[in-house]
Parts: C-alpha cells; structure tokens; sequence
C-alpha cells in the first residue's frame, strides 16, 4: 500500500498526462453518446420503415445515449492535477 508522502511525490508530468488522458476518455465518451441519440433520432424519422419499438425508446436510445454524454461530462469536466 502507497503511503501519502508516495502520492505526493509523484512526477507532475505523470499526472497532468493521466489528467489528459481521462480527459479524452469522457470527451470520446461523450462522442459516442451524441451518436447513439442521433442515431436514434434517425430512426425516429423512418428511413427503413421501421419505428423503434417502446422497449428501445426507454431502454436503449435516448437514455443510453443521455447516460454515456453525462458519465463522459464528469469525466472531461475533471479539475486538473494540483502542482
């Protein structure tokens, strides 16, 4: 187990490019949100003539798609490491 004075001596330039890095994760995160909503909102305008069913409107589209852009936002919206 790390003691406190470890985690304090850590290379800052570590940090900040794991900070970066998580980062990048919620913004891709947040990405694939925007696709899944877009995408269901295409299904919702009938390119195939089929409509999704009300089992994917409340599990699968808008709330899938809703839940990745907030997890990804608390992801990216990370302060960044103190100096």
């Amino acid at each position: 187990m790390k003691k406190k004075n470890e985690k304090l001596s850590e290379d800052p330039f570590k940090s900040y490019r794991r900070h970066r890095r998580l980062v990048r994760v919620g913004q891709v995160l947040m990405a694939a949100g925007a696709l899944v909503v877009i995408s269901h909102w295409i299904a919702h305008l009938e390119p195939y003539g089929r409509v999704p069913s009300i089992a994917e409107d409340i599990f699968i589209g808008y709330p899938t798609g809703a839940l990745l852009i907030l997890i990804g936002a608390i992801q990216a919206g990370r302060a960044e490491p103190k100096k």
